[in-house]
């Protein structure tokens, strides 16, 4: 079935409407909430039907690891949220990126991906990619003569987060886009920490986004989901029969979840971030702070690209304190009311050690390639009152 259609003008509809509004799809009963369809098939009105449908000649559904009218609705909300033409939705925010970066390559193909990553999406490129044949190398996301020149070798694919987790490192997409179309790779990016809301990879020349719905869009810590977005013909040639027969489908459960969590994301958002920045500022005047990146503030390495991308800062902050891990673990412990949590997105504040938790996979050589060290705590924002959140931040500070 066709997402994100702009056939009765929902294309020119406020991000907060399409968050709303978009994907609805009633039954004969006009229920105002989304009917949740806990089904794992469906019945044919005929052999002839069950034929057609399963061949693509008529439309309908036919197994939930297909697709459900649950997962449709989502499908349709998100793509038309990014303005993309389809969406995919996974069970998990790596099911979307593992089959966002798998399912094009094949054994003798190259991939080119920034350093900065997240964990898991590093693991993927650096130890089971190789395994499969697959060439890879990582360059520094902001060093535009890295891509040009490891582009230009020749690659299949290109993978980036902007803002990178957990540093928040920022990447030129358009520019790097440009390099990607000049080789013929696809250009895959990760733009959970950003959101729809306040960044459009495909604006931007990315051919494919992905999310950990997980993150923002459920935004309530309850569901695991991902989701896919990139052109009708290249999911349809590419991710579709990857998707249907390695089965990272996603439960009707977890859509319905994710697809209420959508009705709030952009004032979620938007307060999350407001809240955000004023911390961000209260954590860079603190002394027992050896740096803090947000990246709406001018002292952010890569200030300028992340005000060009994202309408505003976001809800990561990144912070190092002075004193080691010793001192990362100490402020952690004297947080009250922000949660120690490796998640992020969520409405409750959490915070994290990454060198210890996401990022615990990686040798030290690696985090340091990517500026990461034992100093830095990954602080996501929630919608706590922000002067409850400045006092319970400043109160960890100063037991450092």
């Amino acid at each position: 079935m066709a997402n994100g259609s702009d056939s009765s003008g929902k294309a020119s509809w406020k991000a907060a409407t399409k968050a709303v509004r978009g994907g609805l799809m009633r039954s004969e009963h006009g229920e105002i909430s989304e009917a949740l369809y806990l089904t794992s098939g469906y019945a044919y009105d005929s052999a002839e039907q069950a034929m057609a449908r399963m061949k693509g000649e008529e439309p309908g559904f036919v197994y939930s690891r297909y697709g459900s009218p649950t997962c449709e609705m989502l499908q349709q909300r998100i793509a038309l949220i990014e303005n993309a033409e389809t969406c995919r939705v996974t069970a998990s925010g790596m099911g979307a990126i593992s089959s966002a970066i798998l399912a094009p390559l094949k054994s003798g193909d190259r991939v080119v991906a920034a350093t900065a990553l997240f964990g898991s999406c590093r693991w993927i490129i650096a130890n089971l990619m190789p395994k499969y044949g697959i060439e890879t190398v990582f360059v520094d996301g902001a060093d535009l003569e890295a891509w040009e020149r490891e582009i230009a070798k020749g690659c299949q694919l290109v993978l980036i987060e902007s803002p990178a987790n957990p540093l928040l490192d920022g990447v030129d997409i358009e520019a790097v886009s440009k390099l990607c179309k000049k080789a013929g790779a696809v250009l895959v990016v990760d733009n959970v920490f950003a959101t729809p809301i306040l960044q459009k990879p495909l604006e931007l020349g990315a051919d494919v986004v992905v999310y950990s719905g997980t993150k923002h869009m459920d935004g309530q810590g309850r569901v695991m989901l991902g989701a896919i977005l990139t052109s009708a013909q290249y999911m349809e040639e590419v991710y579709d029969p990857y998707l249907r027969h390695v089965g990272p489908a996603a439960a009707p459960f977890n859509a319905w979840v994710v697809l209420k969590g959508l009705e709030t994301l952009k004032l979620r958002v938007d307060a999350q971030s407001a809240s955000a920045a004023r911390i961000a500022d209260v954590i860079a005047a603190h002394p027992n702070v050896a740096a803090v990146r947000y990246p709406h503030r001018k002292d952010h390495p890569h200030y300028e690209v992340h005000k060009r991308q994202m309408t505003s800062g976001g809800t990561m902050i990144a912070l190092s304190v002075k004193g080691g891990q010793e001192a990362a673990f100490k402020f952690l412990n004297s947080l009250e009311l922000v949660d120690i949590c490796n998640n992020l997105g969520d409405t409750k504040s959490l915070a994290c050690h990454p060198s210890s938790t996401t990022h615990r996979a990686l040798t030290d050589e690696e985090q340091a390639a990517m500026g990461l060290d034992r100093s830095w705590i990954r602080f996501s924002v929630g919608l706590e009152d922000p002067d409850d959140l400045e006092a319970d931040v400043v109160n960890a500070l100063n037991s450092v």
